[in-house]
């Protein structure tokens, strides 16, 4: 750590670069300057603008494509600002450079693709022209100010699409672990449709297009930096899951601080990401190094998903036993 580096407080597992973090991280970096193929861009990132790499990419290699693009506001990432457009302009925009990935899907792919609720609209209109649009997943972003004047706007919208009918998805890998409040038991007095572990009831249920059970990342939890929109390694890991098998292709055009790598990796899936900030994509490239070692997504144990805060207590009750 250099000396102008400030020293995070007590608890604050906030991650962040160091002089020799950079120094040694910076020769992983790459780009791409001409027509690539698979191999050379696997489990890689590409430090450089999504625009001038969209036209080098292999075709026909990614099974799950994941954008969470520049939501359309005024909002700065570290050095980059991005101003706020019409939503007609917004549209143009999002559409320019979205038709030039359609050949880098395979055609059983799936998309997700990440908004806000105002220009939620906006991005369907895109999809809907160019994929079968699937589901619209509303995800609880518990977190910001509130409105003086407005209700406080704490959720996101991710449009699941695919290219075709043939498509995979695999709701046994994504079922969540909720809380029984009222347990039925049959006739024999047996558990119906739920088990009994530690000091509480609990039952699997089939994944639904609310999500209620993320944590935005914050200052005490390892995966949190300083990136203003970064998204939960849980959300990634649902998404990874459901759609994608083991050695399958995630790629991100707009990576950010790797989320979407990360738990790529952590689920033994290939990756690439794009991402202009290279202080963004360092902290990539540090998450991926620490990832090696450490497997663990938070809220997800054991092959299924737990609500929010619900592990750290199960976890709790079965040490104290």
């Amino acid at each position: 750590m250099n000396s102008n580096q400030k020293k995070n407080a007590p608890y604050n597992r906030t991650l962040k670069l160091s002089s020799e973090d950079i120094r040694n991280l910076s020769p992983l970096l790459f780009k791409i300057n001409s027509k690539s193929k698979i191999h050379e861009i696997e489990n890689r990132i590409l430090n450089q603008n999504l625009f001038e790499a969209i036209d080098y990419l292999p075709e026909k290699f990614v099974d799950l494509l994941f954008i969470d693009p520049p939501y359309n506001l005024n909002k700065k990432f570290s050095s980059i600002n991005f101003r706020k457009k019409s939503l007609s302009d917004y549209k143009e925009w999002l559409e320019n450079w979205f038709v030039k990935l359609l050949p880098t899907l395979k055609p059983e792919a799936s998309v997700y693709f990440c908004s806000d609720w105002f220009t939620s609209v906006a991005v369907f209109d895109v999809l809907n022209k160019y994929l079968k649009v699937k589901n619209r997943i509303t995800w609880e972003r518990e977190k910001g100010r509130g409105s003086a004047k407005n209700w406080k706007n704490c959720h996101e919208d991710i449009w699941f699409c695919t290219v075709s009918e043939n498509y995979y998805f695999n709701t046994d890998a994504v079922k969540l672990k909720r809380k029984v409040i009222a347990p039925y038991r049959d006739n024999n007095k047996n558990p119906k449709d739920w088990i009994s572990e530690g000091k509480g009831n609990y039952r699997l249920t089939h994944p639904s297009n609310i999500w209620t059970d993320l944590t935005i990342p914050f200052w005490s939890m390892p995966e949190n930096t300083e990136h203003p929109t970064q998204k939960p390694e849980k959300l990634l890991a649902k998404i990874i899951l459901a759609s994608s098998r083991e050695g399958d292709f995630v790629f991100d055009p707009f990576c950010g601080v790797g989320t979407s790598l990360v738990v790529a990796k952590k689920l033994n899936r290939k990756f690439c990401g794009i991402e202009l900030e290279k202080k963004y994509a360092l902290l990539s490239l540090k998450r991926l190094a620490l990832a090696e070692n450490d497997k663990s997504i938070q809220g997800y144990s054991d092959g299924v998903f737990w609500e929010r805060n619900t592990l750290r207590e199960q976890l709790i009750n079965k040490k104290s036993k």
